[in-house]
């Protein structure tokens, strides 16, 4: 585990004073690689947390280029950054947080075993796209690879939030929660409009989780967090595995 200077220990000081991650789970946290799939506008809040919190290696993922329409919502980018690529934006941001880390941008769309040798290079994965074709996608090569996905999502004035783990025989996927066969679409920003601090609330929340997991603090596993910004209420649902599911379950 990598040693903590003095520069590290007032960086992380607040971290530090939390008994539940303490110094040990600091250090955790720095030798961690996440990857983050999307750096749109849950993709910006979840990745400047990453690097603020010091994820020692993070990975973000995003073949799109930033555009004046984004910038309502996707606060990793910034004006002088339009027509440049969403990736390597976010992790100029991300460096210019937090020197410390390693931060390494893909512009490119993961698919395939492409996509699942990302997945299981690393300790967890965030998704933060924002259509069900990669949310499966990445829920399947999470399965496979047996790593941890926070996944968020946001439209209009809703956002959910849930924690898959395949390596818990309790814990459901993507799949079960939202089955793949006869969806359409999910209902994308550019259709419907989004509330610009609701992907922030969502991304902050998948940060959370994805810090609890890597720092040593095991999160509920089994439920989708459902927040809606217009009553500002939160509440939660039960998911129990699908058995019979394609991507998960026993057969």
């Amino acid at each position: 585990m990598q040693e903590l200077d003095d520069q590290a220990l007032l960086r992380y000081s607040r971290h530090i004073l939390l008994p539940q991650i303490d110094i040990e789970g600091q250090r955790r946290l720095l030798a961690a690689r996440a990857l983050i799939v999307g750096a749109g506008g849950l993709g910006s809040p979840a990745a400047l947390y990453l690097a603020s919190a010091g994820v020692g290696r993070l990975t973000i993922v995003d073949d799109d280029t930033v555009e004046l329409s984004n910038l309502q919502r996707q606060i990793a980018h910034d004006t002088a950054s339009l027509k440049q690529g969403k990736a390597e934006s976010a992790a100029r941001r991300m460096r210019a947080l937090n020197p410390a880390i390693e931060v390494r941008p893909l512009a490119e769309r993961l698919e395939g075993e492409r996509l699942m040798a990302e997945a299981a290079a690393h300790d967890l994965v965030l998704d933060c796209s924002d259509n069900f074709a990669t949310r499966h996608a990445v829920n399947r090569a999470c399965v496979r690879a047996g790593v941890p996905l926070v996944s968020g999502a946001a439209v209009r004035f809703d956002g959910q939030l849930a924690v898959f783990d395949s390596r818990d025989a309790a814990s459901p996927c993507y799949h079960c929660l939202f089955p793949e066969e006869g969806e359409a679409g999910d209902g994308p920003c550019a259709t419907f409009g989004v509330l610009s601090p609701l992907v922030g609330v969502i991304g902050s929340l998948q940060a959370v989780e994805a810090v609890k997991l890597l720092a040593g603090i095991a999160p509920p596993l089994g439920r989708l967090t459902l927040y809606d910004a217009l009553s500002g209420a939160f509440r939660q649902i039960r998911v129990p595995r699908d058995q019979g599911c394609p991507v998960c379950g026993e057969k």
